[in-house]
């Protein structure tokens, strides 16, 4: 059978791993009862991942005739002659309305009605809701006829309470083995104790037959006949309070010296949010790009600087996105060819996503936030990051002191997207 790409925007990517078998129709009957058979539906709905009554009622719908989809034999018959050429391509528009993510255009998208009656198309690669038209007729036949809850959802669900159940086991049997600790420690401090009170008890005793030594006689015998004076004149008293004086002096450069060498550990002063040394470098970076230099000179333009590559790669990823919030995906992609020159070394690409995750972490910068999912998938298609970066970066992420951020709960829908897909690829081969 032969297939196609999924969506008109892919049909030239030789690469494109999402296809669907190409539309064969067939004209049955004659004169009034003449119907157009769209022999191969069921097939194309299930790459579509849609059932098959959608795609025949939409033909009905936008061609203004009856149209049935028959679930025990899979027909799907369309009244009135129509060649598949016409079919094609209204299968075509039904797939950017009601497969393709609204957000990064891709097809593993889920229907979902919401508790105000309306379709949503949730996405598995970005996690983008995309909202349908509510005008057109389909969706009334969607809302009437929704689609099927996935097989998974209820294994998901049984997986996630064991997996609930065996972290409760875990925190309790960590319980018992502290408390086992607890109770060790209490046997080990209780025998130490014993031991200290029978050192006591060997320890001489005072003897009452012994005659008792007056201290004022052990004082006296201690100095051994030495009277001790302090020399009261102005001289000594000048002398000990110039010495009091420098010691206080020492203690003062002391101090001062170590808050020198504190700030020079800790990381440049910051002024509102921003070290003065980052400030300059991304003022610098803002310089260059007004130039309008070309694109090829800007990683000779980046190896010129000697602050550290990730320094660099911050200064320059806010140059470029600087004040972007809702439409940050859009404008990464307008100016996608930049980040392409400046990932060309070895380890780029970690610093490239580094950047990504600071900027949208960022206060103010919620809307970029939301569309994190969405630019990696635009820099994931175009090759400028790779899935084994992106899978470590979100790695470090979630080990991080950060692992709450709303950036990656944002970046999840992706990473899972990524380990489908990789499951899915070994599966094939």
């Amino acid at each position: 059978m032969a297939l196609q790409n999924i969506g008109a925007s892919n049909r030239n990517d030789a690469f494109y791993r999402y296809k669907m078998p190409k539309m064969v129709t067939k004209t049955e009957g004659k004169g009034n009862g003449i119907k157009t058979n769209i022999v191969n539906n069921v097939e194309i709905a299930k790459a579509l991942g849609r059932p098959a009554s959608y795609t025949t009622k939409y033909f009905g719908c936008e061609l203004g005739a009856q149209s049935k989809f028959d679930e025990k034999t899979g027909t799907s018959l369309v009244n009135g002659a129509h060649n598949t050429s016409k079919l094609a391509a209204l299968l075509e528009i039904f797939i950017k309305k009601y497969v393709q993510c609204y957000g990064c255009g891709n097809p593993e998208t889920e229907v979902l009605i919401t508790k105000t009656q309306m379709v949503n198309l949730k996405c598995a690669a970005c996690g983008f809701i995309s909202e349908v038209d509510m005008r057109d007729k389909l969706t009334t036949f969607i809302l009437k006829n929704p689609p099927e809850s996935k097989k998974g959802s209820k294994d998901k669900k049984a997986m996630r309470r064991a997996e609930k159940e065996r972290l409760k086991e875990g925190e309790a049997a960590d319980e018992e083995q502290k408390k086992l600790k607890k109770e060790v420690k209490k046997k080990a401090s209780s025998k130490t104790s014993k031991n200290h009170t029978s050192d006591e008890d060997i320890s001489p005793k005072h003897d009452e037959n012994t005659p008792e030594v007056d201290d004022e006689d052990e004082d006296e015998d201690d100095d051994d006949g030495i009277e001790w004076q302090t020399d009261t004149s102005r001289e000594a008293a000048e002398k000990r309070m110039k010495e009091q004086l420098s010691a206080v002096t020492a203690e003062m450069v002391m101090l001062s010296a170590k808050e020198d060498e504190e700030k020079k550990k800790t990381p440049k002063s910051k002024e509102n949010g921003v070290g003065k040394e980052e400030k300059k470098l991304m003022m610098e970076m803002k310089e260059y790009l007004k130039k309008g230099s070309p694109i090829s000179e800007l990683k000779a333009f980046i190896s010129s600087l000697s602050e550290p590559p990730q320094e660099v790669m911050d200064a320059l990823f806010t140059a470029l996105f600087d004040g972007a919030g809702k439409g940050f995906a859009k404008e990464v992609t307008k100016k996608k060819s930049y980040l392409v020159a400046a990932t060309e070394e070895d380890g780029t690409q970690m610093h490239l996503l580094n950047s990504i995750g600071s900027f949208c972490g960022e206060k103010g910068n919620e809307d970029a936030a939301k569309e994190v999912a969405l630019v990696l998938k635009a820099l994931y298609d175009e090759d400028i990051v790779e899935e084994e970066f992106v899978m470590e970066w979100y790695g470090k992420g979630l080990a991080g002191a950060e692992k709450s951020s709303v950036v990656w709960k944002n970046v999840k829908p992706f990473v899972e997207w990524l380990q489908s897909a990789e499951s899915e690829s070994e599966e094939e081969d």
